[in-house]
């Protein structure tokens, strides 16, 4: 397993079966860690499958190392914005043509995938289930507690539209949002001008993320993708009801029980006026796609194919 995201190959990796052998290439942000020191620990590699994780200079790295067979695992920005980039999208597109497979963590980036390759497929998230569990909320006062716990994004993540939403209710949420993303100050901004007073989180460690969830009443996601990211299957996850825009477009997500939910309007009345049943209906969605039991097995076919058709 080279690099990761969003502990999605760590999570794989930890729920193989115990009779496969793994290591784990990880690196940091740093020029040499991210170069030449990514590119030394893939060469000395020595396995039956390479899989790599985000379609940008590891798989590439592992790519003209010649290892194989190389699973590209594309989870969203490099296909939504590296692809278009001078310099990294050559790099993208070079990976999407050269693995001898290519994998997709969310619908939305499925149909730009396949305009390179059409074996593409998409493999859902994996929740770490020791992690993420049901717990009971724990008693509090009248308001709604509410926690915005994806990055401050308002391209990607659409935060301020979950901010807007949350101020037409002020007076019925107690809200808290964790200090991360490129926008934050923005967030802080533009919560203050609407009189929405905001709780100021600190950025957890993944393992730990499971009591910021268990201390809320709802949780927000993001509201201009599309489709689900890790905060919503996790909070999903810990029995919290998630309020996260899933496009009725994606045939992937028919079973998911609330879907095109972007409107301020809408968001707000479902928060004030929260569907008892949201949280069973959307944890038996996860239970049903997006487990390990499920997720690995799928993963499993994935290797196989690829070290019989090098055969």
């Amino acid at each position: 397993m080279i690099n990761d995201c969003a502990f999605v190959g760590e999570t794989l990796l930890k729920y193989l079966p115990v009779d496969i052998e793994r290591e784990h290439i990880k690196r940091s942000r740093g020029l040499w860690s991210k170069t030449f020191g990514i590119a030394y620990k893939v060469f000395r590699a020595k396995a039956d499958v390479y899989h790599a994780h985000y379609l940008l200079q590891d798989c590439y790295i592992a790519n003209r190392l010649g290892k194989k067979p190389l699973i590209g695992h594309a989870h969203g920005s490099d296909l939504r914005s590296s692809l278009k980039h001078k310099v990294w999208g050559r790099v993208v597109r070079h990976n999407l043509k050269t693995c001898n497979k290519v994998l997709v963590s969310t619908p939305d980036v499925l149909s730009q995938a396949k305009i390179f390759r059409k074996d593409a497929e998409y493999l859902p998230n994996p929740v770490d289930k020791q992690l993420f569990y049901p717990k009971p909320n724990a008693p509090h006062g009248e308001k709604t507690r509410v926690l915005i716990a994806s990055d401050s994004n308002w391209v990607v993540k659409g935060t301020d539209i979950a901010v807007k939403a949350l101020a037409k209710i002020r007076d019925n949420v107690d809200v808290s949002i964790i200090s991360t993303g490129v926008d934050f100050e923005k967030t802080l901004a533009l919560a203050r001008s609407l009189d929405l007073p905001l709780r100021i989180l600190q950025k957890k460690p993944h393992s730990k993320l499971n009591e910021y969830y268990w201390n809320a009443d709802v949780v927000i996601d993001r509201f201009t993708l599309g489709s689900m990211g890790m905060v919503s299957l996790e909070a999903i996850a810990c029995g919290r009801p998630v309020l996260v825009y899933v496009s009725s477009e994606y045939p992937e997500y028919k079973d998911f029980p609330l879907k095109d939910l972007k409107d301020e309007e809408e968001i707000a009345s479902l928060i004030k006026s929260m569907p008892a049943k949201l949280s069973e209906l959307e944890y038996a969605y996860v239970e049903k796609r997006h487990v390990p039991e499920v997720v690995v097995p799928a993963l499993l076919k994935v290797y196989k194919e690829c070290v019989e058709e090098l055969r």
